[in-house]
């Protein structure tokens, strides 16, 4: 029984870390991917309004013409999650089957590219080595079950977010408005613990209530102090835990986030704006509860606290 449980876990753990090397890809491509069909959008919002093409604004399909009217140009290379290949942004080389090994193809490497040495970031095998240590609890918690492949799933997606927002300060909706559904569903189907009412009363209670705190902080202060996405990923905690956890969930991002932008203030580290993004705060939140449980992280930040 003791070997099979450590079979299941260290099988979860390598899909984890082959789901790590492929969230790597989402974490940089889906911004570009975003930015991309934004500015196809504003394009062709400018040519149905009939915008003078001086005015409108450049993509990828177009180049400025020697009369300043856009011209068609080549088509696009085509940019998604799949294409075009992996390649060093330094010199161009494709990254070969071998080298795209999760953690090993960068030991093995040294850290560096195969064709121009240039240094790749170790946020790849931190990445991958996150994701596979959450697939490897998952599968020791709750074994060969839907429970630990749901759980899987979310931990894999707020890896993503997390991320993703602290690189772009972006929540995409393509994979917060799936988690906050696949919160729902899994309550439905009693692969976890939370009730289907508390679930459906955690995401609307989660989303309502950072809405209720950005238009408050606004009113008061003229400025924005969360986007929506935001919302969204609370009310997505809200789905997995139930309304129960969301105090505990806010409490503790709201006190590591406010360490972290005290701690880069004094390192004068902070972005231009001052500004710290929150959902990896909410994003680690999640995670640790769903390690720990919500009354657990409840009673860490009172003890913390000395209360």
């Amino acid at each position: 029984m003791f070997e099979s449980v450590w079979a299941v876990a260290g099988l979860a753990g390598v899909l984890g870390l082959l789901f790590g090397s492929f969230l790597n890809v989402v974490i940089h491509r889906l911004p570009q991917m975003m930015e991309r069909q934004w500015a196809a959008e504003a394009a062709q919002y400018a040519q149905d309004a009939q915008v003078p093409p001086e005015m409108a604004p450049q993509t990828d399909s177009q180049v400025a013409g020697s009369a300043g009217k856009a011209v068609p140009a080549a088509p696009a290379e085509r940019f998604d999650l799949s294409t075009p290949r992996s390649r060093c942004p330094s010199c161009g080389h494709l990254i070969r089957w071998y080298e795209n090994i999760p953690v090993l193809s960068y030991l093995f490497l040294g850290g560096r590219c195969a064709g121009c040495r240039t240094r790749i970031s170790p946020r790849y095998p931190a990445v991958e080595l996150l994701t596979g240590g959450l697939f490897l609890f998952c599968g020791y918690r709750w074994g060969l079950t839907p429970t630990a492949a749901a759980w899987c799933g979310f931990s894999a997606a707020l890896v993503a977010l997390a991320f993703i927002d602290w690189d772009t300060t972006l929540l995409p909706d393509d994979i917060t408005l799936p988690l906050l559904w696949a919160g729902l569903l899994a309550a439905a189907l009693r692969w976890t613990d939370v009730p289907l009412q508390s679930s459906v009363i955690g995401a609307a209670a989660g989303y309502l209530s950072l809405w209720c705190v950005y238009w408050a902080f606004k009113l008061a202060t003229g400025k924005e102090g969360m986007g929506y996405g935001d919302f969204k990923l609370f009310a997505a905690l809200g789905a997995w835990f139930g309304w129960e956890a969301l105090v505990p969930i806010i409490l503790m991002a709201s006190v590591i986030g406010a360490l972290v932008g005290i701690g880069m203030k004094f390192a004068s580290s902070l972005r231009e704006g001052l500004y710290v993004p929150f959902g990896p705060f909410l994003a680690g939140a999640g995670l640790t509860a769903m390690i720990a449980g919500p009354a657990r992280v409840m009673q860490a930040i009172f003890g913390s606290l000395g209360l």
